[in-house]
């Protein structure tokens, strides 16, 4: 009861009202809010403190940012934003703000990738099949909804884009802050407020154990030092039962990909991948393979554990 009626007295109070109906659309830091509220940095700072301690909020440290979304277990914060009357002026006020704050980190991303020359997506720049590609995944997910999906390597966050209406919740993980930023641009844009982001290292997942329904790789481990460290930690935060899905290119003989695109790796035999699974606790099932220039596979396995059956 008391867990409650923290929460409770931490939302009973407008700004922080506010906060949680922005944070509902999206990945915030401070920056955006004092622009979209209008009020100062250290007055908000002190509401977001409170909502963070009370659970309604979570802080996700990012370089020298930190981004604020509403929390995994903030179904009570959905709950009360639900009740907000939709003709709100104050309300209205800051959704106006908060999409002009949106588009203008779309361009600055925009911008910054242009600059440096970075492909936002490999499967066009290796002339793969996209369609097939989102065909063959949605084909491999377990039937219903699909519960928390974790998505490494998330670049752009298509991929969260395409899962959402099925999950209950969404984490993309990035190496590149760069990433993040398109991505973050990208799914505040189209409303997909529970999906979050987060800069991490794919072999050391600041995440629990079990943590995760659904967990993807699209077109990562090639990059990878450790191939095997990499799935071992994805096995890791999967729950028992729970479906890995790995899309990246088959075995190849494409030596020039290695300079032009800096993989570590010329794709993967089927034997290699199972093995490297199987090591991790996971069966693997039989692998996909998608008509493309490049031999492309999607290999689809599950954790090991008694229930197959996806928490919602």
């Amino acid at each position: 009861m008391e867990s409650l009626l923290t929460a409770l007295r931490a939302a009973a109070e407008p700004t922080r009202l506010r906060l949680l109906a922005l944070c509902a659309r999206g990945g915030f830091c401070v920056t955006d809010l004092v622009a979209i509220l209008g009020q100062s940095q250290p007055r908000l700072s002190r509401h977001l403190r409170l909502l963070v301690e009370a659970g309604l909020l979570e802080r996700v440290p990012e370089g020298a940012n930190a981004w604020f979304h509403l929390a995994d277990r903030g179904s009570l914060a959905r709950d009360l934003i639900g009740r907000l009357p939709p003709d709100d002026p104050a309300l209205a006020a800051d959704a106006r703000a908060a999409a002009r704050v949106l588009a203008e980190r779309a361009r600055a991303a925009s911008d910054a990738f242009r600059r440096a020359g970075v492909e936002w997506d490999e499967a066009s720049a290796l002339d793969l099949p996209a369609a097939a590609i989102e065909q063959a995944l949605i084909a491999a997910l377990p039937p219903g909804p699909l519960g928390r999906v974790l998505d490494i390597g998330t670049g752009t966050g298509h991929l969260l884009e395409l899962l959402g209406p099925r999950a209950a919740s969404l984490l993309g993980v990035d190496a590149s802050r760069e990433m993040l930023a398109l991505a973050r641009a990208r799914l505040a844009g189209l409303g997909i407020g529970h999906a979050s982001l987060r800069q991490a290292d794919m072999y050391r997942l600041p995440l629990p154990d079990g943590g995760f329904d659904v967990v993807a790789m699209q077109m990562v481990l090639h990059y990878a030092e450790d191939p095997a460290a990499a799935l071992a930690e994805a096995a890791r935060v999967l729950r028992p039962g729970g479906t890995l899905l790995l899309l990246d290119l088959a075995a190849h003989d494409r030596a020039d990909l290695a300079l032009r695109h800096a993989h570590r790796w010329p794709g993967f035999a089927d034997t290699a991948i199972a093995g490297w699974l199987g090591a991790a606790g996971c069966t693997l099932g039989e692998p996909v393979a998608i008509p493309a220039p490049l031999p492309v596979r999607l290999w689809s396995a599950r954790a090991a554990g008694a229930s197959a059956s996806l928490a919602a």
